[in-house]
């Protein structure tokens, strides 16, 4: 389904995880979005989304940069996110954060309903598949909790990534089980955690894929950082990165 109009002015939500760890997303999902038709602005201003705060009960700090996207990012045709976990925080939560607050809470309400996750909104609202992209390689693909159980994203990178010549995609057992990150959770249980992604990492060894892609940064970070440990070749990137022709180019932890 394509979105009715024609060249929508787009807020990219980069996040901060993006803006600090793995710039090279948010291009790709400039040049995505500009390929789908889009005008592509990128508010200066923005900051995190407050999903850490949220997670961690301070709501009152949660609802401060709410307020602040939300003045940012009102007056775009959508919102989009290169992050489930960040997408899901601004349509599922804010409007929990803000719900003592009548005026904010119906700017919230709007807000939420066109924001989206980048994979979810090329391939639903734009019905964009890359062109003359190749990348030789056999892949696979982790659904990470918060797109796949709060935003419904399964499908949608799956379809974005078989437009993409030579790139074979390998099943993941337990694809849909968490991989032990969870923003604060990796921190405050670290060695549940480890267990977690311990598990996770064997099988996408098993898979005997050299390409692991998901959809949020945290998540792949944390995947990488095992691999690396237990001495894997896995290579970790964004979907986005392949899709956008930058599959080439170092993964996640290595040199740029």
């Amino acid at each position: 389904m394509t979105s009715a109009i024609e060249c929508p002015r787009v807020g990219l939500f980069a996040t901060c995880i993006v803006d600090v760890i793995r710039p090279r997303i948010g291009f790709a999902a400039v040049k995505l979005l500009e390929e789908a038709g889009c005008v592509v602005e990128v508010p200066e201003r923005q900051t995190c989304c407050g999903q850490p705060a949220f997670n961690s009960g301070a709501t009152k700090q949660t609802a401060a940069l709410a307020r602040q996207f939300i003045d940012q990012f009102e007056a775009f045709d959508y919102i989009v996110v290169p992050s489930g976990s960040c997408a899901a925080m601004i349509k599922a939560h804010y409007c929990e954060a803000l719900a003592d607050d009548h005026e904010w809470l119906e700017r919230a309400t709007t807000i939420a309903a066109k924001t989206w996750e980048l994979m979810s909104f090329l391939d639903e609202v734009r019905g964009y598949r890359p062109v003359g992209i190749e990348l030789e390689a056999t892949a696979t693909y982790h659904d990470s909790c918060s797109g796949l159980r709060e935003l419904g994203i399964l499908e949608q990178p799956r379809r974005l990534l078989k437009a993409v010549d030579k790139l074979k995609l390998q099943p993941l057992p337990g694809n849909d089980v968490c991989c032990g990150f969870g923003g604060t959770f990796c921190v405050k249980y670290s060695a549940i955690s480890n267990a977690i992604v311990g598990e996770k990492a064997e099988a996408i060894d098993g898979t005997g894929a050299g390409l692991l892609l998901g959809g949020d940064l945290g998540c792949l970070m944390n995947m990488a950082g095992k691999l690396s440990r237990s001495g894997s070749k896995v290579r970790v990137m964004h979907a986005a990165e392949v899709i956008a022709g930058m599959g080439d180019g170092p993964a996640i932890g290595e040199e740029e």
